[in-house]
């Protein structure tokens, strides 16, 4: 059991490809375990404004069309900050 004295914030998210400079976010899922043992969550998904490659879809799944009507990152940012508040941030492949 961890003994944690704030959040730790486990985060996975999902883009359009790999490259750092030219591929957007389309999916964030956020975990947040607190100290007391509780846990909470909650996803977003992101217009990423560009086309989903195909490669990527096949990776996660995750089509246009399923994001066509879901708001830009600039619009949920603060959400996602407000979200994680203090906590430590852990994820994989991060």
């Amino acid at each position: 059991m961890l003994n944690l004295v704030k959040p730790l914030v486990f985060i996975d998210l999902e883009a359009t490809g790999l490259n750092l400079t030219s591929d957007r976010i389309i999916d964030i899922a956020l975990l947040k375990a607190l100290p007391g043992g509780e846990t909470q969550t909650k996803t977003w998904r992101v217009n990423p404004g560009m086309p989903i490659p195909a490669d990527s879809t096949a990776i996660h799944g995750i089509k246009d069309e399923d994001v066509k009507d879901s708001p830009p990152f600039s619009l949920i940012a603060r959400q996602v900050i407000d979200f994680i508040g203090n906590g430590d941030l852990a994820g994989y492949n991060s």
